[in-house]
């Protein structure tokens, strides 16, 4: 059984781990999948058809835990104990539910001390108490009547005309005042562990079609060796096509992974008559995972040849490797008898949208099967891959876009390079 320490409108955890609010999805993951042999039985949970419309959930089935991740975000938004029957807590180091300690209304007075008076929620047949970040919901099956309230406020919980011994049936850590007005806030300073993370990403174009990539960046600074000074800090950088291999580590740094492509699947595709030669050298990727974004070199040249965007959706076969890009994609629409006009594709645009906007491509859509071996099946499903302007959607079958390719003729980089400060 885990003996957890509530830290309200902040996190869950013991000394070994700590699940945050704020915290990215895949650290989440990373840390149920270090501590695998003492939290198992972990269910993912998502909307398939419309991944945006619900929450992202962890279900700690084994002990009562569900962790509720923003859909668009992808962050940790609410922590939820639904059966305090299987986990210990504590606040401050003092247990306040144990095998030997009922959480009971007194309990939770003695440990949390006095609040506002509760909600009761007569279809649920539950009374709500809420401190700030922090819920506690008790059970009212027994009960004939709605609690009533005193006066005399004075003496907290005492004060309030409730059963003695009724017990918790649910706990909820989340941020601020309302558990339903609550958000996931924004990433905490623990939780960057030296990695830089992509705020937003703009596609920039030019009279062809896109030619880079303009990134607002995150990432945790701190003063001269003193942690309390630590600080996020935003900054710029760009990257282009015909970019070198140098220029792109100058600008963000190491990646996080080297890919050297064995063979190109997608050459068959392609008009040329010597698409059947093997290559005598591999074209390889940079992958910056915090990033969302693959970007591929030339063999030859070393020069950026390609960007790839990921938007992280559930039910990707892909899903959590990569954070999730927040792109924003000018396209060029051409009316009849008008000037072209500019619209935006986003992380969460659907593809039929786009479609509306640039036209159906000539040509069918290119099917793309994933599989971690031949014998192993996608259990996903296969996506489909269109080309527009330069640009290669991935579209899975609930319509909802898995990741964009942006490619152009890799060419040396004419644009000045000024030093770009913090």
């Amino acid at each position: 059984m885990l003996d957890l320490e509530v830290v309200p409108e902040r996190s869950l955890g013991n000394e070994q781990w700590e699940l945050t609010l704020g915290m990215p999805l895949a650290q989440a993951v990373a840390i149920l999948q270090k501590y695998c042999r003492v939290i198992k039985n972990v269910q993912v949970l998502y909307s398939e058809q419309a991944p945006l419309s619900h929450d992202l959930i962890l279900n700690l089935t084994q002990d009562g835990i569900k962790l509720l991740f923003d859909a668009f975000n992808q962050r940790l938004k609410v922590i939820e104990v639904y059966d305090l029957t299987k986990v210990k807590l504590k606040y401050c180091g003092v247990h306040f539910n144990s095998q030997a300690i009922a959480p009971t209304i007194e309990q939770i007075d003695q440990s949390f001390g006095a609040t506002h008076p509760g909600v009761y929620n007569s279809a649920e047949q539950l009374f709500h108490l809420n401190f700030r970040g922090l819920s506690f919901s008790f059970q009212l099956d027994s009960w004939t009547e709605a609690p009533k309230y005193e006066p005399n406020f004075a003496h907290g919980l005492a004060s309030l005309q409730i059963p003695h011994g009724a017990t918790v049936k649910r706990m909820y850590i989340y941020n601020g005042n309302s558990l339903q007005d609550t958000r996931a806030p924004g990433m905490p300073l623990s939780c960057f562990l030296g990695n830089v993370y992509a705020e937003s990403v703009d596609v920039l174009r030019d009279g062809t079609g896109p030619s880079g990539l303009r990134l607002r960046l995150l990432a945790a600074g701190c003063g001269p060796g003193v942690l309390a000074d630590a600080k996020m800090r935003g900054f710029e950088r760009s990257v282009y096509f015909g970019d070198s291999c140098q220029d792109v580590l100058s600008t963000l740094g190491s990646p996080h992974k080297v890919f050297y492509k064995s063979e190109d699947k997608m050459k068959i595709h392609s008009p040329s008559p010597h698409k059947q030669v093997p290559s005598k050298c591999n074209d390889y990727f940079f992958n910056y995972f915090t990033l969302g974004v693959d970007i591929l070199f030339d063999a030859n040249t070393h020069k950026v040849k390609k960007f790839v965007l990921h938007t992280n959706y559930p039910g990707h076969y892909n899903f959590n490797i990569y954070h999730r890009c927040e792109f924003k994609i000018p396209l060029t629409i051409k009316r009849e008898s008008a000037d072209c006009q500019t619209e935006t594709c986003t992380t969460y645009s659907k593809w039929d949208s786009i479609q509306d906007l640039l036209g159906h491509p000539v040509e069918k859509p290119v099917v793309l099967h994933r599989s971690s071996s031949p014998n192993n099946t996608n259990p996903f499903g296969s996506t489909f891959c269109f080309g527009l302007q330069r640009m290669i959607f991935e579209v899975m079958q609930n319509n909802h876009i898995a990741s964009v390719t942006l490619y152009g003729p890799p060419k040396p980089s004419t644009h000045v390079r000024t030093a770009e400060l913090p």
